[in-house]
């Protein structure tokens, strides 16, 4: 049996750090010089192993390191975890970076991400933090500035007493041991509200979207539009944030978005419409060609009057890019067609629209699907965590669960681990 000192690095891993940090440079510096001498437990990780038609899947429950909420989660391709998450009052708060090279077992120091304290945000739960890693596992993130951020956002001539929330972006610098200083992405555009989202590939590019409205835009949510910023350089600059379609579909204020970089240079992006106010869709996009244009079309319809304060999310596995959202108290998924992405089928999670909001999801080498969500969550409300296993086919297997411990403005993350089985951060 492999010794585990109290740093959770095992004995061998120790022995071999220095040929460790050649093989997995960062930026000409490795991850490993990241602090690890206080490495954070994993307290409260429980395995559950259930009979079912996916053999041996199993699902393990893991709390976030510092009881921190909003975590989100993304594996590199040298099977790094990264994980970002939220400390601090909801309304001025901090994100934290931690990764782990153990499956969550353990996790490294935490590092601010945020270069001004309390210039984020976690009220309303769909404003907070996302990030992606790109080219040699350099992390981006993003999150709506908090009404202290700097650099502020731009003025709103909607209302100008009150400037927009600033679209916030950094990385991790070249040593890999802190985040470069935050900038604000928003150039043309104002009116930022529900939460913006990061993509990266392996090529050096970056992509931030976000919804808002340019001057001239019409009155109320039918003026707002996606935007997208580009960057070709790993992050290092990025052009002025360009309409991704040419649609006019709206968008829902307090609804978060969602992209994601495929494979073959494909870039996702899923949104929330709210044409003539009411038909407050699900919508996804995909191109092609790296962000210059996009196709796509209405996915799942929904008639409300309210905005819904909603999410989305996105992964890729061997059968492709699978997406989800809510929709009339129930989560969904669909399993995309690059060509037709807006005829892609959604499946219901098995039971009832019981408040079901904020989806995460996670594929494994096999093609087998984790869907993870909340029940009963609301403003400054915590609720339970839900999740099902769906098989290859699509089809819903026998693992599944629910739990209570989902703490207020929080929901999961979940990611897939070298075996196939699944981890759930919470």
């Amino acid at each position: 049996m492999m010794m585990v000192p109290r740093n959770g690095l095992s004995l061998t891993r120790q022995s071999s750090r220095r040929a460790a940090a050649e093989r997995l440079s960062l930026f000409g510096a490795s991850m490993l010089e990241i602090p690890i001498r206080k490495m954070v437990p994993a307290a409260l990780a429980v395995a559950l192993s259930l009979a079912g038609a996916a053999k041996g899947v199993t699902v393990r429950r893991v709390r976030v390191p510092e009881g921190g909420i909003q975590p989100q989660v993304v594996v590199d391709g040298r099977g790094t975890l990264h994980l970002i998450y939220y400390r601090g009052e909801a309304r001025q708060g901090d994100v934290f970076y931690v990764y782990s090279r153990d499956g969550g077992a353990s996790f490294s120091s935490p590092i601010r991400v945020n270069s001004q304290k309390g210039s984020a945000v976690a009220a309303g739960t769909i404003r907070g933090a996302q990030l992606a890693a790109g080219r040699g596992g350099r992390v981006h993130v993003v999150w709506n500035g908090s009404a202290i951020a700097v650099p502020k956002g731009p003025r709103d001539p909607e209302n100008p007493a009150h400037p927009s929330a600033p679209m916030l972006y950094t990385r991790l610098d070249d040593s890999g041991r802190a985040f470069e200083p935050q900038r604000n992405l928003m150039r043309r555009t104002y009116a930022l509200d529900g939460g913006g989202s990061v993509a990266a590939d392996a090529a050096g590019r970056v992509y931030v979207a976000w919804h808002g409205k340019a001057p001239g835009a019409v009155q109320g949510e039918a003026g707002r539009s996606v935007w997208i910023a580009r960057s070709v350089d790993d992050g290092r600059t990025f052009s002025p944030e360009r309409p991704a379609w040419g649609k006019p579909t709206g968008s829902c204020a307090c609804c978060s978005l969602r992209c994601f970089a495929g494979g073959h240079g494909r870039l996702f992006l899923l949104y929330r419409s709210a044409t003539e106010q009411v038909h407050r869709d699900i919508f996804v996009l995909v191109s092609k060609d790296r962000g210059d244009s996009f196709r796509g079309g209405r996915l799942h319809p929904w008639q409300v009057s309210t905005c819904p304060m909603s999410s989305m999310a996105l992964a890729e596995g061997p059968q492709g890019v699978v997406g989800a959202w809510e929709t009339q108290g129930q989560v969904y998924v669909a399993w995309l067609d690059a060509e037709r992405p807006e005829q892609s089928q959604p499946v219901a999670a098995p039971g009832p629209a019981q408040g079901r909001k904020h989806p995460a999801l996670a594929v494994n080498q096999r093609g087998e699907t984790i869907l993870v969500w909340t029940e009963g969550t609301g403003w400054g409300k915590g609720g339970s965590l839900a999740w099902q296993v769906f098989g290859r086919d699509g089809g819903p297997l026998a693992q599944q669960g629910r739990e209570p411990g989902i703490p207020a403005w929080s929901f999961a993350a979940v990611f897939a681990d070298p075996d196939g089985n699944f981890v759930i951060l919470y």
